[in-house]
Parts: C-alpha cells; structure tokens; sequence
C-alpha cells in the first residue's frame, strides 16, 4: 500500500468535515513527506447535500450509506466526522475491516462505547491497521511548543492548571434544539463538547492524568423551539412546538493530576462576548505559561528564575521554523489559523500509518478523557463530591 495513494472516505459532511476536507485537500502540498492521499469519496445521508457538499469540498465520489463505504476495497481511510451516537459503530466496523480510522473528538458519548472502540483499535493495531482519535487543538504550534517547555523542565514542579473553555452561541432561548442539545446525539453539552478539549490539552501539556474530580453540570434554558418549527433560519416561526434539552450548556469542575498539580476547569456555551475561547494555564516552581486560542499564535511564558528586576510574562510568537509544524508554512511572523491544526492533526495521522507507530492521542487516550467526562458527570449527580476517575 506505500508508494501507492491513500484513498480516503470522509464520513460527515458538515462543520467537522468542512474542516477535514480542508486538511486532507492540503495535507500533501505543505507536508510532502507524508504519503499521498486521494479524496475518494464522502458520505451522508442527505443526498442532495452530499452531492453539493461533493463539489464544493473536492471529493470524487458520494454515498449515503457507509456500510457499503466500508466494504469497499478501495478505500484505505476512514474519516469518522459525525455526530457522537455514530463514532463507536462506525469506527469499529471501519477497524475491523482493515480500515485505517480517524474519529472526531469526544471519542464517543459514553465510556463504554469508547471501551469498544479501544479494543477495536488494539485487534486492529495487531494487524498493522492504526487509528486516532481527532483532538486539533494538541496540533496548535503553541500548544505543542508548550509542552515541550514542560518537558525541558522549564516550569519545574507544576503545582497548578487553570483552564476554560467560553462560548456564546446557545445563550439565545430561541435558538433551536439542534442535535448538540440533546443527550441521545451529542452524549454531553459543554462538557463533551468542549470541556474534552481543554481536558485533553492541559493532560497532553503536563504529560499527567486527571486522578479525581469535583464538578457541577448546569443547563440554564430547559426547552428550545423545534427545528420543525423554524421558518428559514434558526428563529421561531411562532410555532409553540418546543423539546426538552438534555444535556448541560455549562460544566465547572476542579481536579487533581497524578503529578500532584491540582486544576480548575470551565467548559460554557453561555459566556457572553467569548466566541471560542478556549485558555490553558499551568504554573510551577520555575515558572508559569499561559495560552489562549484567540491569540493562538503566541504563548505567554513567565521564568521565575530569573532576578526579580527581569520578572513578569513575556509574549513568545510561536511563528519560527524551529517551532512545531510552523516550518512547513510561512515566514516568521505571518500567523497561522484555526485550520492549520486539522492539517497537522492529518500530517500526524499519516505519518503514523507510514512509520506503523500510531500516532496520538490513540483512542485509549480518548477513552482516558471519556472516563474524566464520566466522573465530572456523576460527581455532578453526587452533589459535587469528589469522584474518582477509572
């Protein structure tokens, strides 16, 4: 199969596989070392959309089932980018099939269907087939620049992690009851949807697991207008057709690290005036770093060895060749954007199928966040006792 191109089906075709397209249609030009790939064909269900979705994307096929996807034998890669209640069938029937896969964050929507899926995965690796689970924000230079700060030793003895996650986009209560509102799809709120993120992002920077929580889980509008009964955009048409929203708009919890940090975390879809603010910060002994994704191409780092005249934070621009992933772009300087980390994310993926060293976060690593949601879900129903992560 190497030396040869790399078919790949996308599954999904909106926000995620928007983005996914965007990488693999670019993947090869920035990163020629990786193998080729051939965008062979993209699936869903609404066929019209696909067909639209097709041409605007640049995939050379369609097909609204992905059973027959996967039965093909011309197609190398599975690109899971679907709602949460599709990814465990999906991405095990893809494994088992001999299929390459890489699936969307959070793995899945419960702990034990992302169990499945790590053993899936592990059948499959036994045979030389790999698989990623998709978590773009460890592909932000500064990000990955971060943790090799930490590596080097250069915050010491890390005592503290702060981090968050602020959106606006459901604070409207006429908003509609989209699918990422309710449980059955989306398996959590803020706290699947984004608080996975920053879970995976301050374990990915620390090199240390979550042990324990303590958290609470907050929906704040109970009831959103129908999609049905919408008239042309995401207003109500007047229609009283309202349903039940089943999952969390806002999730905080506290959290201790096997390394003996303790953190504090906030994952929202109601922050007013945040759109996607998405902010790490970890301090140690030596020295403090912080981040946040509206600036992504800077990282803010303070050495607290230095004399007290030289102290405070200075703003470090993540632009140089030397910095991860940034060679393959720009000049210093000249920034990089949202997109580029799904681009990395892909460049990541298949050079692990080319070394047959799976690359990470592995769906293992997916399922360690799940196991973190799941406890901050049930020390939420525990009235915010202190609940251990399995």
């Amino acid at each position: 199969m190497m030396g040869e191109k790399l078919r790949v089906a996308m599954i999904g075709y909106g926000f995620m596989g928007k983005v996914h397209s965007n990488a693999w249609r670019g993947v090869n030009r920035f990163f020629p070392q990786a193998p080729e790939v051939e965008m062979a064909l993209i699936c869903g269900r609404n066929e019209a959309a696909l067909k639209d979705a097709a041409a605007t994307f640049g995939w050379k096929e369609t097909e609204t089932d992905w059973r027959k996807v996967i039965a093909r034998s011309d197609i190398d890669i599975i690109d899971v980018s679907t709602s949460g209640e599709t990814h465990a069938e999906i991405s095990n029937a893809a494994l088992a099939a001999g299929k390459h896969v890489i699936c969307e964050k959070p793995l899945a929507n419960t702990s034990e269907e992302a169990q499945s899926m790590v053993k899936a995965a592990a059948d499959a690796a036994a045979k030389g087939v790999q698989s990623m689970v998709a978590f773009n924000y460890r592909r932000v230079p500064a990000v990955a620049f971060a943790k090799q700060l930490v590596e080097q030793g250069r915050l010491g003895t890390i005592y503290h992690v702060r981090a968050e996650y602020l959106q606006d986009w459901i604070v409207d209560p006429e908003f509609p009851l989209v699918w990422r509102l309710e449980k059955d799809k989306a398996g959590s709120g803020a706290l699947g949807d984004i608080g996975s993120h920053i879970v995976d992002a301050t374990q990915f920077i620390t090199g240390s697991h979550i042990t324990s929580v303590s958290g609470q889980m907050k929906t704040f509008i109970k009831k959103r207008p129908l999609l049905a009964a919408l008239d042309g955009g995401l207003r109500a048409s007047g229609s009283e057709k309202m349903g039940d929203v089943t999952v969390d708009d806002a999730a905080v919890f506290t959290a201790n690290f096997d390394n003996g940090a303790i953190g504090v975390f906030e994952a929202t879809r109601f922050a007013t005036g945040h759109k996607n603010g998405m902010s790490v910060e970890i301090s140690g002994s030596k020295g403090t770093l912080s981040f946040t994704f509206e600036s992504m191409n800077e990282l803010m780092f303070h050495d607290h060895t230095l004399p007290a005249t030289e102290a405070g934070f200075r703003r470090i621009s993540v632009t140089q060749a030397e910095h991860p992933y940034v060679a393959a772009w720009w000049p210093p300087g000249h920034i990089l954007g949202y997109e580029h980390t799904f681009t990395h994310e892909v460049y990541d993926f298949l050079m692990g199928i080319k070394s047959g060293k799976a690359a990470l976060p592995s769906f293992a690593d997916g399922l360690n966040v799940q196991n973190v949601l799941k406890a901050v879900e049930a020390s939420s129903n525990n009235e915010s006792k202190l609940t251990k992560v399995n």
